[in-house]
C-alpha cells in the first residue's frame, strides 16, 4: 500500500529530525562542556566542523585495533581519551580533559604537577573549530575518543588566552 505523498514527506521529515537530533546530541556531548569552559573565560565558542569530524573518525578507526593513545601528528590540535569497558561517552572525555584546569598555572603558563595540555588546547583563544569521534576498540580493548581543533594551539611559550 502506497502512502499519500504528504504522509511520505512527513515520515521523511521526522526521520531526518530524529537523525539530526541524534547528531546534535552527540556533537553537544563533546562541545557543551568545552564551550562552557571557553564561555567562563569569555572566549568564542567552538563550532562543529564536518571535515575535522571526518579526520577524527579516520584516526579513531586507525586506533580501533589497539586503542593506543598515539597522536595522529596531523595538522590539527588533538585531544585523546581512552577508557576501559565500553560505556565511556563524549562528555566524559571532555570533562576528563577539562579536569586538567586545576593543574594549569596561568601566571607561569605551566602545568603544576600533572598534565594540562588537553585543557589548554580546549581554551586556546585562536581555536575556532572542533570535530570529534569515538570507537569501541576490538577485543574488549575499551573506548577511544578523539577531538581535533583548528587552528591548533599549545605553542611553546604562548599563553592559551
Amino acid at each position: 500500500m502506497a502512502f499519500p505523498s504528504c504522509v511520505s514527506v512527513a515520515i521523511t521529515a521526522m526521520m531526518l529530525l530524529v537523525t539530526c537530533c541524534h547528531c546534535a546530541t552527540y556533537q553537544e556531548q563533546f562541545m557543551g562542556p568545552q564551550n562552557a569552559a571557553r564561555a567562563h573565560l569569555r572566549l568564542k565558542p567552538l563550532k562543529w566542523d564536518a571535515k575535522l569530524a571526518r579526520y577524527a573518525q579516520w584516526w579513531a578507526n586507525q586506533r580501533r585495533g589497539d586503542c593506543a593513545l598515539t597522536h595522529s601528528n596531523g595538522p590539527y590540535g588533538e585531544n585523546l581519551f581512552w577508557g576501559s569497558g565500553n560505556r565511556w561517552g563524549p562528555s566524559q572525555a571532555a570533562y576528563g580533559w577539562l579536569s586538567e584546569a586545576r593543574s594549569y598555572n596561568y601566571r607561569s603558563n605551566s602545568c603544576n604537577s600533572e598534565m594540562c595540555g588537553h585543557y589548554t588546547q580546549i581554551v586556546w583563544k585562536n581555536t575556532q573549530k572542533i570535530g570529534c569521534a569515538h570507537v569501541i576498540c576490538n577485543g574488549g580493548g575499551g573506548v577511544f575518543l578523539t577531538c581535533n581543533y583548528d587552528p591548533p594551539g599549545n605553542f611553546l611559550g604562548r599563553k592559551p588566552y
